[in-house]
């Protein structure tokens, strides 16, 4: 929980040094400048099936996980275990232990029960303040926000968002906690089909545990089982669940369970392990000193290969990742103008992606229409072989391309765009229209 949390916390302060015109945070989505970052990692809105190979290629990181350590991403590192888990935390540093709370739930009001009862719904709403806060910080720049936040001089929409988050973290961690894991989570709908027998589970090992039955000490364990029914594993597991009855839809495998029942296995002189985590393999055949985890298996090589295939694609597109793109969109009133001198006028928009951390000159040619005459218009004076472009941005420039009427209407061309201090180019394909449809 420490871990987690420290990382949903702290990961917005992290520097990265993109250049002087780039913003300098690590985990950072720049909704006004509809760019995504993530360290060297540079999002725009037309590369967004980066983004789309990123949430599968987790997708599958989690079932790969699942088919080897079971649901230890719900037990361990899910956002509603790990805040609820926190808020539980609290609960027992004000309240006391469970024992303790349930003697205060049952108390008619009085000053202890009202102190304590309202310092654990302030440090509840304390801890989902700054969970919200926490989580507008990866769509602002933190230090900035922080300032604002500070000095009140904060927006609305921020404090939408941060009441929004409040409400929400309290809502769930402090009164849904395991009723989302039950009825809105789907992952545990289909989690089993991930598993096979040698997934590791908790599991109750019954050849060793039945039949189950009160002990008294001293008595032989002959004809006995180890479990002594005391409903240990069940008071502590936060789903409600009896492990005894096997592994069921509801088990996030926190391990609760395997912690409450080695503690009465020490208590009663036995050995630990009648719950525990370990493939279903294993336990059928009480093997679990002697047999060896199967962590090689087919299914674990085919989410390996996809992981490769997609992180090897990904990476294949970063490294060759066009620094600019060149984008040309035909103008459609009018399609075409017929000049004084007879020249065929054809006008186009034209956009030049600058996905890099300086302001550049660009120069523009079209290739397969002869005698071709290009004219920019804009603010200021513009000319086909100097078009600056900020860095980080977009430039948006309006073309008139001039040619003799043509055989071939419309005529096929090709747009080229050059950045004049690395000589590096980019192309896109259009069409000029020579002669009127109708």
């Amino acid at each position: 929980m420490a871990v987690t949390l420290a990382i949903y916390y702290m990961a917005p302060l992290i520097r990265w040094d993109r250049g002087p015109t780039a913003p300098d945070q690590a985990i950072l989505i720049d909704l006004p400048a509809r760019r995504a970052y993530w360290f060297f990692i540079e999002i725009w809105p037309q590369e967004v099936y980066y983004l789309t190979a990123i949430l599968v290629f987790s997708a599958i990181a989690l079932f790969f996980v699942t088919s080897l350590l079971g649901r230890v991403w719900c037990g361990y590192f899910c956002p509603q275990t790990v805040w609820t888990d926190l808020y539980i935390a609290v609960e027992n540093l004000v309240q006391g232990d469970r024992v303790a709370r349930q003697r205060l739930d049952k108390m008619s009001l009085c000053i202890e029960k009202a102190w304590k009862k309202g310092l654990t719904h302030f440090l509840w709403l304390l801890i989902a303040f700054c969970t919200g806060g926490a989580f507008v910080f990866y769509f602002n720049d933190a230090p900035t926000l922080w300032q604002q936040i500070l000095s009140f001089n904060v927006s609305n929409t921020v404090m939408i968002f941060v009441a929004a988050l409040t409400f929400s973290t309290y809502l769930m961690a402090g009164f849904a906690r395991e009723q989302v894991c039950t009825y809105m989570c789907p992952y545990a709908r289909f989690q089993s089909a991930m598993f096979d027998k040698d997934t590791l589970i908790i599991g109750y090992d019954s050849l060793r545990g039945e039949p189950r039955g009160k002990h008294k000490a001293g008595t032989s364990w002959e004809g006995h089982g180890h479990c002594i029914d005391c409903t240990a594993c069940v008071q502590v597991c936060p789903m409600g669940i009896d492990i005894r009855q096997g592994l069921q839809m509801e088990c996030i495998a926190c391990g609760l369970c395997v912690d409450a029942c080695n503690d009465i296995m020490d208590k009663i002189n036995l050995p630990r392990g009648l719950i525990r985590y370990d493939t279903e393999t294993r336990i059928e055949t009480c093997q679990q000193d002697s047999a060896r985890l199967h962590i090689l298996r087919p299914r674990t090589f085919y989410y390996i290969a996809v992981l490769c295939l997609i992180a090897g694609l990904v990476i294949y597109g970063q490294m060759n990742r066009k620094p600019f793109e060149l984008h040309a969109l035909h103008n459609r009133n009018p399609l075409m103008v017929r000049l004084a001198d007879g020249h065929i006028r054809n006008g186009y928009e034209i956009k030049i992606l600058n996905k890099t951390h300086e302001d550049t000159s660009f120069s523009l040619r079209v290739e397969n229409l002869q005698n071709a005459r290009v004219e920019m218009r804009g603010a200021g004076r513009l000319t086909p072989e100097n078009l600056n472009v900020q860095a980080n941005h977009v430039g948006t420039f309006h073309a008139f391309i001039s040619a003799p009427e043509q055989k071939e209407s419309p005529l096929d061309i090709i747009f080229i765009v050059k950045n004049n201090r690395a000589g590096t180019e980019d192309r896109y394909e259009s069409m000029f229209i020579s002669r009127d449809a109708r």
